[in-house]
């Protein structure tokens, strides 16, 4: 059997998975940004009919999933495996939403690389044979991130301008092996990067140095240049994060700028909805991927996309310990061509 693997850290799918369907789902502020026409389902309010911020995020992944396979027109039980997760302790969120459903089931945190991820290994096991279809879904919830994260919101701390806003958003995306696209076509695993950034209000230039390693990485491994994609997209860098990538690449004469864009800046009126330096959070990337980026691919306005999810891998207790941020990027290639 031909190695699937290709340079240092990516892999080429031999028979590349198709998406079958995806859906998306967003909460008030994001449904006032710039994309807010683009989401499935918006709701005004942010607990989603439920009585915590946490069970609205379960809620949120549970109307994300259902849409998705409603799209797909597959049952439950017609999926043989699901991967998920987000930005909750233990992923509890995604726990929730999938212990009363009989779906073979594995949990995943990347952070907000989650997405990337989930759906790079969704089209792994798909292209494997291991699986006739999988799920990959992703969430996070602006104030149970805050709560978890950073501050009680009735504390009213302030915010530095290099702080981004966590996104109230679920995205999900059926795979399958047979299907008219757009189709996962190639992969690039990330490894951790440690620029040393210790400021967590600051996650952009955490994980702006771990984005532009897996890209180049990327290009290297499958021999490919900015020229050869429609479009790049990091999710969620902010503002100052895509800045940061497009003056490293700037660096090594390699331009970027007019194709690279990231979610976490696209999201929201950054000056009007006083967001700082944009969105982040793993529902940001999913709901970026699963609604505005996939509908433009479906209408061939781009039709080879690159995905590049960004996590900054800490914790409250890190934070407090003086650690650094350690992060992660994962590429995925997405085509409307299967080869």
């Amino acid at each position: 059997m031909e190695s699937a693997h290709r340079g240092k850290q990516s892999i080429v799918f031999s028979d590349p998975p198709a998406i079958l369907s995806f859906a998306s789902v967003a909460g008030k502020k994001e449904s006032e940004g710039p994309l807010g026409n683009t989401f499935d389902i918006t709701s005004k309010d942010t607990k989603f009919g439920q009585k915590t911020w946490e069970k609205a995020e379960t809620q949120m992944q549970k109307t994300v999933m259902e849409l998705a396979l409603q799209k797909a027109r597959l049952r439950e039980d017609q999926l043989d495996a699901a991967f998920v997760g987000d930005l909750l302790n233990q992923c509890v969120g995604s726990s929730f939403c999938m212990r009363d459903k009989n779906i073979p089931t594995l949990g995943l945190y990347g952070a907000c690389s989650t997405m990337a991820e989930s759906l790079m290994l969704a089209a792994m096991s798909v292209n494997a044979g291991y699986c006739r279809t999988a799920l990959a879904l992703t969430s996070s919830h602006f104030a149970s991130s805050e709560r978890q994260y950073r501050f009680p919101l009735g504390y009213g701390g302030q915010r530095t301008p290099t702080a981004q806003w966590t996104v109230t958003g679920a995205g999900a995306a059926v795979l399958g092996q047979k299907g008219n696209g757009p189709f996962v076509l190639n992969a690039t695993i990330g490894s951790v990067i440690d620029a040393g950034i210790k400021d967590a209000a600051n996650m952009g230039a955490a994980m702006a140095p771990a984005a532009y390693e897996t890209i180049r990485a990327h290009f290297d491994d499958l021999s490919t240049a900015p020229e050869d994609y429609d479009l790049i997209v990091t999710g969620d860098l902010g503002q100052l994060g895509h800045q940061i990538v497009t003056e490293f690449f700037d660096r090594d004469g390699v331009k970027i700028e007019d194709r690279f864009q990231d979610c976490g800046v696209m999201i929201f009126d950054l000056k009007g909805q006083d967001v700082h330096c944009g969105g982040s959070g793993c529902g940001c990337s999913a709901s970026v991927l699963c609604g505005h980026l996939l509908q433009r691919m479906a209408r061939h306005e781009i039709k080879k996309l690159l995905f590049c999810g960004t996590g900054a891998l800490l914790s409250p207790l890190t934070t407090q310990q003086g650690e650094s941020i350690p992060a992660v990027c994962h590429a995925v290639t997405i085509s409307t061509e299967r080869s």
